[in-house]
């Protein structure tokens, strides 16, 4: 969308940096879809990989490889398999078969149709071939299609590493409306953890000398404020509610693009969400939805933190003023819980699965998935803050 980039561009300049990593097309509204063959065309391609799993392919793949063939550009498709329990895991082995389809079908470029798992998987398989990449999103779930990494699950351990930024986002509106509604209500709870993740970067400043920028702080706010203030659109799917809830979560990504870094969207609820992820990959669980656990995660971490804010520790801190003020602007649990009941995602650990020995273990380690972001959660357990 013309008018997100442009904002872009502004803020990229208002920080005096340029905006080279930029996504060069965003298409953002009903018919998107149709816009992808003839962006090809433009670029040349001959042979182009779309990725995409069964579901995705049924939603969206199937009507683009039926593009290019009316348009005779021979692209190939890469169907990405399950695992043993029927999820699509953004793994070694879903990358490697992924590498494979591209040296088989001798691409030229890679697109993926599907939300955030098979965009993490295509963009660092199109990364590591040096190959463009387009991201066709199925489902409104996560902020992270606009991303230059890969969130991938090495070993059992979820690690991010460099991927190839999308040169050109197509999100077909009615193709978004249609898509499940439970992952509809993550991309609104990944949305709903900036509240936290704002904050955690707030913290990190102020205590720790992180680097920090109001400008990205800004259009991540403005992002989460306009998914709020839509909740019941976005609950009903109506187009708009649809449209601004995509909106929010390009501009949210595009925000941790200029920034270079990801505090913007990511504090101690993102991981709690990655602890729960690696918990369940290794105990052979099914998986949850990254946005789900994102939201629920948020209500938790407004819990704890508004336990926090009239210990001592963080009175008497220099900077305690501005923390526990800024600690008053997350809303309480109970508020984030009903907007996550708005748009009928879950809102409790108990209904999203998580049990009460997972969440106790989660607050007290999951600081350490990111040992290098100074939030609060970790400042509480570094200093045992609360502890009975």
């Amino acid at each position: 969308m013309a008018v997100l980039l442009e904002r872009i561009r502004a803020a990229a300049e208002e920080m005096g940096g340029t905006a080279a990593a930029l996504p060069e097309v965003i298409s953002v509204g009903r018919g998107a879809l149709n816009a992808v063959t003839p962006y090809a065309a433009e670029q040349g391609w001959r042979s182009p990989l779309l990725v995409a799993d069964g579901n995705t392919f049924a939603a969206a793949g199937e009507f683009l490889a039926q593009q290019f063939g009316g348009a005779r550009i021979p692209a190939g498709v890469s169907l990405v398999t399950p695992n043993a329990l029927g999820d699509v895991i953004a793994d070694e082995a879903s990358v490697v078969e992924v590498l494979l389809a591209i040296q088989q079908q001798k691409a030229d470029s890679v697109i993926v149709a599907g939300s955030g798992t098979l965009t993490d998987i295509a963009r660092y398989a199109a990364y590591t071939a040096g190959l463009p990449f387009v991201s066709v999103p199925t489902a409104p779930s996560v902020d992270g299609f606009t991303s230059n990494g890969s969130p991938l699950i090495i070993r059992g351990n979820k690690i991010t590493v460099p991927a190839a930024g999308p040169i050109a986002i197509f999100a077909d509106t009615e193709l978004l409306r249609s898509a499940p509604a439970s992952m509809i209500a993550a991309g609104f709870g990944d949305m709903l953890g900036k509240y936290t993740s704002l904050f955690d970067w707030k913290f990190g400043s102020l205590t720790a000398g992180e680097p920090y920028s109001p400008t990205v702080a800004r259009l991540t706010e403005q992002s989460l404020l306009a998914c709020v203030g839509h909740a019941e659109e976005i609950g009903e799917r109506t187009e708009e509610g649809i449209r601004i809830l995509t909106e929010a979560l390009l501009q949210s990504g595009l925000a941790i693009l200029l920034f270079g870094q990801s505090h913007s969207a990511s504090g101690a609820e993102h991981h709690l969400s990655h602890y729960w992820e690696m918990e369940y990959i290794r105990t052979g669980r099914r998986q949850l939805l990254h946005g789900a656990k994102v939201g629920v995660a948020c209500a938790e971490i407004s819990a704890l933190y508004h336990k926090l804010e009239g210990l001592p520790e963080l009175r008497e801190h220099p900077e305690g003023e501005q923390l526990r003020r800024c600690i008053s602007e997350i809303p309480g649990p109970d508020e984030i819980r009903s907007l996550l009941r708005t748009v009928h995602g879950p809102s409790t650990t108990v209904e999203l699965g998580v049990d009460d020995e997972l969440l106790r273990r989660s607050l007290m380690e999951a600081h350490f998935i990111r040992i290098n972001r100074h939030t609060l959660l970790r400042f509480r357990n570094e200093q045992r803050l609360g502890y009975q």
